[in-house]
């Protein structure tokens, strides 16, 4: 099969012809996603340096795992939550003393007006508990379903509703919103 059928092909169809041994398939795969897993990490670590390899050590687990895709939810949902944990990971192997990476959330059309806006909205997602505050980046600024994020994170769905709860109450008290 050349690679103009295997781009015709769904991810379904793509993993098997990967498990019956053609190698390019997994690429169609990585070509596909690359970009919005990306994309993904970036949103999630908030550092391109650490986007990169939590890209590169998803999609490398993802190959080494492909076998375990069992076709329960699409390939793209198995391939997320891949790269949300790879993300976490590298989050996780920061060492205390350095800066948490900065969220560019700023409103392109309005950027300047929006500045302290966004430092105050990022010095406040800081000091959220890690699982509020990746819960709330995922449901707010990936735009996640609560079962997605619920799904990616491993975690129940009531789990993701309380923390982004809790969230949101800690970020309107440390932003003083009423």
């Amino acid at each position: 099969m050349n690679g103009y059928e295997l781009r015709e092909l769904s991810d379904v169809a793509l993993v098997d012809a990967y498990r019956e041994g053609n190698a390019d398939a997994f690429g169609v795969l990585f070509e596909r996603y690359k970009d919005k897993m990306w994309a993904v990490a970036l949103r999630t670590t908030r550092d391109q340096e650490l986007a990169a390899d939590a890209v590169q050590e998803g999609f490398i687990a993802a190959f080494r795992r492909i076998d375990s895709f069992r076709g329960d939810a699409q390939f793209s949902t198995w391939l997320h939550r891949i790269i949300v944990n790879s993300s976490l990971d590298r989050l996780r192997r920061l060492k205390p003393t350095q800066e948490w990476p900065e969220y560019d959330i700023a409103d392109k059309r309005d950027e300047h007006a929006q500045t302290d806006v966004r430092l105050d909205v990022r010095e406040a997602l800081d000091k959220l508990p890690e699982g509020q505050r990746v819960c709330l980046v995922l449901l707010e600024m990936e735009g996640l379903s609560v079962a997605e994020v619920a799904q990616q994170l491993g975690i129940a769905e009531g789990t993701v509703k309380s923390r982004c709860a809790r969230g949101r109450t800690a970020l309107a008290a440390l932003l003083r919103v009423t």
